[in-house]
C-alpha cells in the first residue's frame, strides 16, 4: 500500500456548506421555502455579505453546526418534515464535504397553503389556415 502525503489544509467555505445544506432544504419535500426574515434582509444590505436565505452555519476544521429557518406547507405533519429535513440537510453535507455534521436546528416560522394550480388556456381558434 502507498505512503500517504499530506499535502496542506483544505478549509471549505461557510458559503459553500450553506448553500448545500439550503439545495437539500429546498428538495425536502413538505418545504415550501426557507425564510428569509427581517433580520436577514437588513444584514444582507448592511453588510453586503452573501447572506443565504434561511440557513446560517457554522464550519470548523472538522465540524459544522447549521441552523435553518423554514416555511412548510399547511397539513403536514411538521414533526416528521423536520426530521426528514435534519436527516437529508445532514447528508448532503456531510456526503459532499466530509465534515462532521454536528448539529441540524430547524425553525419553522411559517405555514402556507399550497396554491392551486391554474387550468391552461384553451387552444385559439384560427379563422384562416
Amino acid at each position: 500500500m502507498a505512503e500517504r502525503k499530506d499535502y496542506g489544509m483544505v478549509k471549505i467555505a461557510d458559503d459553500v456548506v450553506a448553500v448545500i445544506a439550503g439545495i437539500a432544504a429546498a428538495d425536502t419535500e413538505g418545504v415550501i421555502s426557507m425564510s428569509g426574515g427581517i433580520v436577514e434582509g437588513l444584514a444582507r444590505r448592511v453588510s453586503g455579505k452573501n447572506v443565504h436565505k434561511g440557513v446560517h452555519v457554522e464550519v470548523g476544521e472538522l465540524e459544522a453546526a447549521i441552523d435553518l429557518r423554514v416555511i412548510v406547507y399547511y397539513g403536514v405533519k411538521i414533526d416528521e418534515v423536520c426530521k426528514n429535513l435534519q436527516f437529508q440537510v445532514k447528508e448532503a453535507v456531510e456526503s459532499m464535504t466530509g465534515l462532521n455534521v454536528v448539529e441540524v436546528n430547524v425553525k419553522v416560522e411559517g405555514v402556507e397553503f399550497k396554491q392551486a394550480e391554474t387550468p391552461s388556456a384553451p387552444e385559439p381558434v384560427y379563422r384562416v389556415k
